[in-house]
């Protein structure tokens, strides 16, 4: 029985893969800052972890009682909508931390034992906002294609070892809390000479296309990484994500 690791489970992309693979018969280490088991189906092949991906200590202490895994999905990262000349770096630094930094402390914490065993998938859940630029997202979007340029990266570094590492591109999806945790950091909202100009964008992204991404079609392009060694390095998740990876 193979068993993956999934961080950032308690709603949206991470909640449904773990649900995903545990349909599935894999061992699921669902790890979130807040454990919550009634969330997910009962087995005996899942274990509910708590992780804060921007502690050292917790990640060590959630790895350790994971024990060996085969495939690590890092999903956990939180969002942030706002103007350059207004951000606050030290939210800006936040954003960085769970998004960014998180992804490579968890990953570090797993290289050790998938090199030694010359096996293992990394996935790191990054964003379609690093396939087309878009207001008021830069500095969600420069944590996340940090991430992407990590992963590229990192691929080349464990190939080697039998270690494979992919990233999945989501698009916009009305199924994650992503707007609704975002809101608090907007310390509120848009002041001028901004404020008609990021309602302006807010106009237009509900008259964007219906095109989105399901919480189903990540946890497919993770499970399709995680199982299928022929796959590309990149997936676009979502019809939108597919769109704009084509276009690109």
């Amino acid at each position: 029985m193979q068993t993956v690791l999934i961080t950032g489970c308690s709603s949206g992309f991470g909640l449904e893969t773990a649900k995903y693979f545990l349909e599935r018969d894999w061992r699921v280490i669902a790890t979130m800052r807040t454990p919550r088991e009634d969330i997910l189906p009962r087995s005996d092949r899942l274990q509910v972890i708590a992780l804060d991906v921007t502690d050292a200590q917790s990640i060590r202490q959630a790895i350790q009682a994971a024990g060996p895994i085969d495939v690590l999905v890092n999903n956990a990262g939180i969002g942030l909508l706002g103007v350059v000349e207004t951000s606050d770096m030290a939210l800006n630094r936040e954003i960085f931390e769970a998004n960014t930094f998180g992804t490579f402390m968890v990953t570090q914490a797993v290289l050790a034992q998938f090199r030694q065993r010359r096996s293992g998938v990394i996935v790191n859940v990054s964003s379609s906002v690093t396939l087309k630029p878009l207001p008021l997202l830069s500095v969600y979007s420069a944590s996340k294609a940090a991430v992407n340029a990590f992963t590229e990266s990192l691929a080349l570094e464990l190939a080697p070892f039998n270690v494979r590492v992919h990233l999945v591109l989501p698009g916009r999806s009305p199924e994650t809390p992503f707007s609704k945790n975002a809101q608090p950091r907007m310390q509120g909202g848009f002041a001028q000479p901004y404020a008609d100009f990021a309602q302006s964008v807010f106009s237009a992204m509900g008259q964007s296309s219906s095109a989105v991404t399901h919480a189903s079609d990540v946890a497919e392009a993770v499970w399709r990484a995680a199982t299928d060694p022929a796959c590309p390095l990149r997936l676009p998740a979502g019809a939108d994500a597919v769109a704009l990876a084509e276009a690109r």
